[in-house]
Formats: C-alpha cells, structure tokens, sequence
C-alpha cells in the first residue's frame, strides 16, 4: 500500500463532493434545481449545502473521499489518488447488494384488539386515533401473544411490522422478522398535500403528538408522521447512518419541504437529532423536542396527568 503524507491526507479530506464532481467526473453530476445535485450512476444520491446523502442506502458524508470510498467502494489510495486527479488504477467496484432478508409475514390477527386498545388508552393515545389506525389497517393485536403490531406499508402492500407488549409490566419491543425498514409506520400511510413532516423514534410517540394536536384544538389528520423505528448510535466513534425509513419517506414524497425532527430528549435522541439534521442541507429543518419529559408519550402523560406508567429504558415502541 502506498505511503501517504498526513498532509496529503489531510488536503483530500478537504474536498467537498461537489467540487471533486465538478474537477474531476463532470458528466457524472446532474443538476436536480436550486443548490440541489445528483449523480448520473445514483439518482437518489443527493448533493446541497456542502453535504452529499445517498438516501436509497442510507449513506452520507461531506467529502469526497467519503464518496469515494462509502459510495464506489474504492481503497484509500485509490480515492486520494482520484481527488488528485490521477487515473485510477482500477475501476470502481461498486458494493454489492444486501443479501435478502428472511420472508416477511405479519402474526395471525387476534378476533379483536381490545387489549391494543385498553393499553394505547392507558397510555394516553385517543381513542379516535387509535380507531383510525386500526381501521387503516396500520394497528392490530397479534392472537398468540397479545402484542401491538403498528405496519408500515410500501403502497398497500405491508412491509414493516414494529411489536410491542400490552401483558402487565411488560417492556418487549421487537420488529417483525423480515421487516424492511425503509417503509416504516406513518400516519397517514400515503403522505397528504402538507409539505411538512414530523419525525419520531417510535410509533407511540407518534400517536401521542396527533393526540396532543387534538387536545389542542388542531386537525391531527393533516399532520404527517413518520417513526423511524429507533435511532441507532454509532460504535467507536463511527459515523451515524441516515434513517433509511426517512430517506425513503422523502424519496417517494417529494412535496416534503419541512422536517420537525421530534426525537427523544435524551443524549441517543439529542445526537441523532444533530447527525440527521447536518445531512439535510435540501430541507428546512425544526429540531423540536418535547417541552416535558423524555419523548412525546411522556409529555402527553404529563398533559393529562396520568401516573404510574411503565417504562421501557431500552426503548419505547417502534
């Protein structure tokens, strides 16, 4: 492997995405509108404001040797090298796709869901919330175990199903096996002509902003919303990946202008907060936690004056 100086190091670091397209791949950019920019080989890789997100995987940075090397799955030497304007030595050997995960079927559906109901009641959720959930066949109670199952869809076809217990002091949280993540629980499921969307880190808390829009007077069915199933930190210090069901949520919803970014007020959810929004630069971003407690459900709680509910310290419903 070649010897490189940390200066030299250091220089590539400092070119942006943009500017290396511009030098060095010009056919390669395509100009989207505005400060926007794509790339020819990835249309869902979108360039602004000095950042650069490939949403279809979930991947961003800054440089372009992030690009380089994150993107066209090139070695270091070789994405220097690039940045330099030198020939590459080999072609760009693109990642190869996931292998597919393990089939996806939603759990048999109980007779009814009055354990879903009494227990999304008990924490707070309004009952015509609820009711339109169940109708939109976004919620159901699974027959064996009696758990929430809150489905994300990709058009009517579900894709994502997030499970929560409702037994007595019962903290399980899971995801269906097989469930893509990409086409998370939304409400509504097809996105309205709001350009506007508030993002959560589960489907509960969710639940409880459209219930305190309600309580405020406010016409909750004009509000997009979308869970992204939790937020993942990253380990040693890496890099944390984009929300892959955001990305998703914005690629097949190109209206969205706005995003209130409304995760937890807690460390996890303060730096995702912070990581999401720098790779935003497209859009108008509110970071708006809740005004009380940890997340929205607990802030609704607190509303209502509600006592005594169960936590889940390793993470609510998704």
């Amino acid at each position: 492997m070649p010897y490189y100086a940390k200066e030299e190091i250091a220089r590539a670091r400092e070119v942006d995405l943009l500017t290396y397209l511009q030098r060095c791949e010009p056919n390669e950019l395509v100009h989207v509108g505005g400060n926007v920019y794509s790339t020819r080989t990835h249309d869902s890789l979108k360039i602004s404001n000095g950042m650069w997100c490939w949403w279809s995987r979930g991947i961003g940075g800054k440089t372009a040797l992030d690009y380089l090397i994150k993107v066209c799955n090139m070695t270091l030497p070789d994405a220097i090298n690039a940045i330099a304007g030198a020939p590459r030595s080999s072609a760009p050997a693109y990642a190869q796709m996931p292998q597919p995960p393990p089939a996806f079927e939603l759990p048999p559906k109980h007779a009814d869901n009055r354990r879903v109901f009494s227990y999304l009641q008990s924490r707070g959720i309004d009952p015509e919330i609820i009711n339109h959930c169940i109708k939109s066949r976004q919620l159901y109670e699974d027959a064996e175990h009696h758990n929430c199952v809150f489905v994300g869809f990709e058009g009517d076809t579900p894709r994502y199903g997030a499970l929560r217990g409702t037994l007595s002091q019962s903290t399980f949280v899971g995801d269906v096996p097989g469930s893509d993540k990409r086409f998370s629980f939304a409400v509504p499921v097809k996105a309205g002509s709001n350009s506007a969307l508030c993002v959560f880190e589960c489907a509960i808390d969710a639940l409880s902003y459209l219930t305190l829009l309600k309580m405020q007077g406010r016409d909750w069915h004009k509000a997009n919303c979308l869970s992204l199933a939790g937020v993942y930190q990253p380990k040693h210090g890496g890099e944390m990946k984009f929300p892959l069901a955001l990305g998703q949520y914005l690629a097949d919803n190109r209206q969205i202008q706005k995003i209130i970014l409304c995760l937890d007020d807690d460390e996890p959810g303060r730096i995702a907060a912070r990581a999401i929004r720098s790779q935003l630069g497209a859009y108008e971003v509110v970071d708006n936690p809740p005004r009380r407690g940890k997340d929205y459900n607990e802030l609704l709680q607190l509303t209502k004056g509600i006592a005594g509910r169960v936590k889940t310290r390793g993470g609510d419903a998704r």
